[in-house]
């Protein structure tokens, strides 16, 4: 399965073809076949909406969370010692987001976030999860060889760099910090939120160097 430049094996993939969707998710599916047969919705309306808030709108709120900490000492040690207040003191808080722990990457560490059982995700600062966060392949392949995973997402990492993997779950969501990009002196926190990525917030990218873009 590819997913945005990542291609994962799933070798039990092919038994579960008939239980692909969730029961809900095969409810919204049949009620979109109808509405589109009907000519009530456009499918391409629908998906271009959704990109741009998996993608663009909904990211914003953690780019502007990592951009804090970046610029503001004081907010990265609150950050540290009580995400879920640091995050909520900037009005980010909600659906699946309650319960969060910010995890900062480092000269030697990187931080990958997963969910093995599920896809718990912080929606209230990342908006939708992307596809493959949900597929099994990435949420068994990131435990197993996380360091072979970041290579097929395109970013290879220096091999005395400790990965670090942490298991989202019901309770406790992680947001990464990426480290701030060299070159960033003097940018605002606007401008520094433009080279964070949803990827980099997950830890399967890095924050983008200025002029690169995110």
């Amino acid at each position: 399965m590819r997913a945005e430049g990542l291609v994962l094996h799933d070798h039990h993939d092919h038994h579960h073809h008939d239980n692909r969707y969730s029961d809900m998710q095969a409810r919204v599916k049949a009620l979109e076949t109808v509405l589109t047969e009907k000519g009530l919705i456009d499918p391409a309306a629908i998906d271009a909406i959704v990109e741009t808030y998996e993608t663009k709108i909904g990211p914003r709120n953690g780019a502007h969370v990592v951009a804090k900490a970046w610029s503001d000492p004081a907010f990265a040690e609150w950050l540290k010692s009580d995400a879920t207040e640091a995050i909520a003191s900037l009005g980010y808080t909600g659906r699946q987001g309650e319960h969060m722990r910010a995890v900062f990457n480092t000269p030697k560490t990187h931080n990958l976030v997963v969910c093995t059982l599920c896809s718990c995700y912080p929606w209230s600062v990342l908006g939708l999860p992307p596809v493959w966060y949900k597929a099994p392949a990435y949420r068994s392949r990131a435990v197993i060889d996380p360091r072979g995973v970041l290579a097929e997402f395109g970013l290879t990492l220096p091999a005395e760099k400790k990965i670090r993997v942490w298991d989202s779950t019901a309770e406790l969501r992680y947001l990464v910090i990426p480290e701030r990009p060299v070159g960033t002196e003097g940018l605002s926190e606007q401008q520094l939120a433009g080279l964070v990525s949803r990827d980099a917030m997950i830890g399967t990218a890095i924050a983008s160097a200025p002029g690169a873009g995110a």
